[in-house]
Parts: C-alpha cells; structure tokens; sequence
C-alpha cells in the first residue's frame, strides 16, 4: 500500500490483522504501531499538520466514558490505567521519550486519515520523534510530534536518511474531501470505485501543488500505475 491510497475500514482492519476500534494502537501484529486521525474540522481530537504538511502532531486519546467518568473531555488525559497499567497515551510517550534520550530507534506509525464514515486514506508511515504534556480547555492533553517518512517501502530499514523533504507533503484533509465530492468517489477515468488513489495530476515531484483540489484526482490502480510520475 501507498501514500494516499482509500481503503475502507474493513480493508484497514484486515492489513493490520485487528480490529481497531480505538485510534491509539501501540502493539500490533507487526513491529509498527497504528493511529487513526481525523484532521476533519469538528474531530474530537486536535490532530494537526506543521511543516507544510511533513509532520503530523497528534493528540493523546480521552479517559474511556463510564458510571465513573462521564465527560471524559473535562478530565486530563491519563498516562495509567486505575490498575497502574500505562495506557495507549503512556506507552506512545514511554516509547518517544525513549527515542529522544536514545536509548531507541524512533517508533514507526502507520497514520490512516479519516475522510468520511468508512472511507480512510493511508498516509503513509512516520517516526515518532517527541511527545508532551500541555494545557487545553482547562486539562492536560498529551501531543505526539510524528515525522512522516520517505521511503514508501515499509521492508526498507528505517534510518535517519529515509526522510526526504521534496517527497513528503501530505494532501491536506480539506482537499481530499472536496476531491471526493468532486469526484463521486471513482475514478475519474473509467468510473472505478475499487482501490483508489489521491493521484497529483502534476507529480508533486515535479512541482505540483498538494494544497489545491486542482490538482488533485481520483485514479484508480490500474491507471495510476500507468501514469506514476508520467504527466499526462
């Protein structure tokens, strides 16, 4: 799978080998941990984008609603369990303050985005490379800092090199869904609705633009392999 490939939650469910009903997903069945984001205005959570595009800061997930907890967003978001155990949030920042002391590779992430109800977009893998506390609506919220990552290969070993400033923007959340719409969810070149692709009609490569929906199609596998790189 690549970068700004749809794929719809069963699909995602499947590749990862699990069921992901939280948006926080340290172990999984790979060597990769998995988040989901939503960058959508209105989310309940405050992912956003820096460095045109290239990082992700992610934030920490609520206190689980129960009899005991029920408004989870007037509470700060918990490191432990009530049981001592660490949570999603604690061990993504266990795992980046780890990193930042040096003691471990940078954590890799695989990000899917949320466009709509059931349609996702892959955005590829990042490194996790901070993590922090701060205040928000009068509580404390954790942030994650994840730098998205070259190499589009994921059996390539990850290192230092494998970020790449020309290749590493990401289509903002805005213009997938006006490019969705736009297009009726199908390839704008035979009316495909299976494995589709956010494809830059000026390879991004070349100098196209990823923050405008002009830019930006719909193709399906089989004609974005034709076309990679190639302006048509």
């Amino acid at each position: 799978m690549k970068r700004n490939d749809i794929i719809s939650h069963h699909d995602m469910c499947g590749r990862e080998s699990m069921s992901l009903q939280r948006g926080m997903n340290f172990r999984t069945a790979g060597a990769h941990a998995v988040v989901l984001s939503s960058l959508r205005p209105g989310a309940p959570y405050d992912d956003h984008l820096e460095e045109n595009g290239r990082v992700l800061i992610y934030e920490g997930h609520d206190e689980p609603r129960s009899k005991d907890c029920p408004n989870p967003k007037a509470v700060d978001q918990p490191l432990e369990t009530k049981w001592g155990r660490l949570t999603q949030n604690g061990l993504f920042h266990e795992a980046a303050q780890e990193f930042k002391r040096g003691n471990r590779e940078a954590l890799r992430v695989r990000v899917y985005e949320k466009i709509k109800a059931g349609i996702w977009a892959y955005n590829g893998v990042f490194a996790l490379e901070d993590s922090w506390m701060e205040t928000a609506g009068g509580r404390c919220v954790f942030k994650f800092k994840l730098k998205l990552l070259e190499n589009l290969e994921e059996d390539v070993e990850f290192s230092a090199s494998s970020i790449n400033e020309d290749h590493a923007r990401l289509i903002p959340a805005a213009i997938k869904l006006t490019v969705w719409k736009r297009d009726l969810g199908q390839c704008v070149l035979c009316g495909s609705k299976e494995n589709l692709h956010f494809d830059h009609i000026l390879p991004y490569s070349k100098g196209g633009a990823s923050t405008t929906e002009k830019n930006i199609q719909l193709l399906c596998m089989k004609h974005n392999l034709r076309k990679h790189a190639n302006i048509e």
